[in-house]
């Protein structure tokens, strides 16, 4: 979104905002107190992180203390862990990117990129609804634009920044000022020209998530293994219209990602009004919970409306949005919760590095007593953040866990995060569990349902004797060292070997997984891998056999 069109698109989405609250009729009341279960053996998705877009060609760069405070996850730091920049037309321009990617990446962030225009001698103008000045990518030039593309990854690469993913157009159904394309384009390109590049790929990035754009991608086979991330954007999208069912049926091994959003508005020093600033918190929830998207990006970091005001300082938006990206951290997942027990109150939940974590959203004027019910994990007690009229992330009461259960007060108009250290006797307590089905490349290997007694949706059935592989892509790790993976697997009779790769390299050759007795009959299996820090590549590869069934990874400290 170029900031120019702002406060034009800013007055729509008002409107459609206005129109969809008469329009669209409010979730059912509950008439009695809900206790809220937290199931956390009942595993959704990976979460990638929380961020926003450093675009210092059109309004200047973050500051090394705005660096500091955007990616630190500290005092009154906002913890984000995704940084999307641009890729500028012009090749002369990538070196403003570069410190701010960088100081990113070195607080342990993930740098995607986004472009809004291919070079100019790429692009002519056409009549779109009668406008003769349209402008698209020319039809000769796909191949081309994607060496550009690929030219950015490298300039990124050679001068410190990994770039994780790169984009094929920024909004490509809204582009004003910048590139059109059709959803017939798109496929075109995604199908025949996406694979040439060097880099996870993002598409569409429809500005309002019309699924038109993104439909032909997930059905076409080609197109859709070419691309790595779907990509869309919010703005003025209803929430009923967060769900994709055909995702869930095509998406197996993809990412889903938010990758750009202001919300509810982009007015003039919004960015601290209270309680609008709380909507912010309960449109993250709704994308993480009701659209099952795995990153949340807003638009600039910094701006009058932007989770960091104009002077560098954290906003009430801010504080809202800090209130899920300090605490739930890249690699975690999101477990079942009740999402809505009680009126104006929405939860959901998240576990990794052996932790629970809550986000509460209370859109009451009164205070409401919730009780909280642990399922499948033990836990002492939580800690809680508040944000609310007058406080910002400030630390709230521990809360004793009694019988797998707590009760907290939820503030008038606030969000609390709850965090709690998981004891080692309950299920999910003793680890992090990676669902082979979740977040995976397959290789030879397909999910299935058949045999009963998996976690999750489903489990990976290896299809072929030799080189057939599952990788987990983001296996998150705070601290480096050894540590226990466990496989979960499945296995009729005779023994199974395979191949132990974290992070491209074999550390673990002919690893023997032996009867389970049925495929039905789950067993456990632990071998001792180095990680790193962050995101972790785990990978097991077939030696001569098919392998057994494998329903998930557990990864604990040695």
């Amino acid at each position: 979104m170029k900031s120019k069109f702002k406060k034009t698109l800013c007055t729509v989405l008002a409107t459609v905002t206005m129109l969809s609250a008469l329009m669209v009729p409010p979730p059912p009341k509950v008439n009695a107190a809900s206790d809220v279960t937290v199931n956390l053996s009942d595993q959704k998705q990976v979460i990638r992180g929380f961020g926003g877009i450093n675009h210092p060609v059109w309004i200047g760069d973050l500051t090394a203390a705005q660096r500091e405070t955007a990616f630190g996850n500290g005092a009154n730091q906002l913890g984000f862990s995704i940084l999307r920049i641009s890729v500028d037309e012009n090749p002369n321009n990538w070196y403003r990117e570069l410190d701010t990617a960088k100081a990113a990446i070195a607080k342990g962030a993930i740098v995607f990129a986004s472009p809004w225009n291919p070079p100019a001698s790429m692009t002519e103008t056409f009549n779109r609804n009668g406008n003769p000045s349209a402008k698209r990518l020319r039809y000769d030039k796909y191949g081309a634009y994607a060496q550009h593309l690929n030219d950015f990854v490298t300039y990124m690469k050679n001068n410190g920044v990994d770039l994780y993913a790169i984009s094929v157009q920024n909004e490509p159904d809204y582009a004003e000022t910048w590139t059109w394309w059709t959803p017939a384009e798109m496929l075109n390109f995604m199908k025949n020209y996406a694979g040439a590049i060097n880099c996870r790929v993002i598409a569409p990035e429809s500005f309002q998530y019309l699924k038109n754009m993104s439909d032909p991608i997930l059905n076409d086979s080609q197109a859709l293994a070419n691309m790595d991330i779907l990509g869309a954007h919010l703005y003025g999208t209803q929430v009923n219209n967060f769900a994709y069912p055909l995702f869930k049926q095509k998406g197996a091994g993809k990412d889903l990602w938010m990758t750009e959003v202001y919300y509810p508005n982009s007015n003039n020093n919004s960015a601290n009004l209270w309680p609008e600033a709380l909507e912010v918190a309960y449109h993250m929830h709704n994308a993480l919970v009701e659209g099952d998207f795995q990153a949340y990006v807003w638009w600039y970091i910094r701006r009058q409306y932007s989770p960091m005001n104009e002077d560098g300082t954290i906003s009430k938006r801010g504080d809202s949005m800090a209130q899920f990206s300090k605490f739930v951290r890249p690699g975690y997942v999101r477990v079942d919760a009740t999402k809505n027990p009680n009126t104006n109150v929405y939860v959901s939940a998240y576990k990794g590095d052996n932790k629970a974590v809550i986000v509460a959203i209370n859109k009451s004027t009164s205070a409401v007593s919730q009780k909280f019910v642990l399922q499948n994990g033990t836990a002492a007690s939580f800690a809680s953040w508040i944000t609310d009229a007058s406080r910002k992330v400030a630390a709230g009461s521990n809360l004793n866990v009694s019988n797998g259960a707590f009760t907290a007060q939820l503030p008038a108009l606030s969000v609390t995060t709850f965090v709690a250290e998981l004891g080692s006797g309950g299920g999910t307590g003793s680890g992090t569990t990676y669902e082979a089905e979740i977040d995976t490349t397959l290789t030879n290997a397909v999910v299935e349902t058949i045999n009963a007694g998996y976690t999750g949706s489903g489990y990976v059935n290896f299809n072929a004797a030799t080189d057939a592989a599952i990788q987990w892509n983001s296996v998150y790790c705070a601290v480096a060292g050894t540590k226990n993976l466990k496989f979960r697997y499945a296995l009729e009779s005779g023994t199974r070997n395979l191949d132990v790769y974290v992070n491209g390299s074999k550390v673990i050759s002919n690893a023997a997984f032996t009867a389970t007795g049925a495929w039905s009959s789950w067993g456990e299996k632990t071998v001792q891998v180095p990680m790193i820090v962050g995101n972790n590549t785990v990978k097991v590869v077939t030696t001569g056999t098919e392998g057994p069934n494998v329903d998930s990874i557990n990864v604990t400290a040695q």
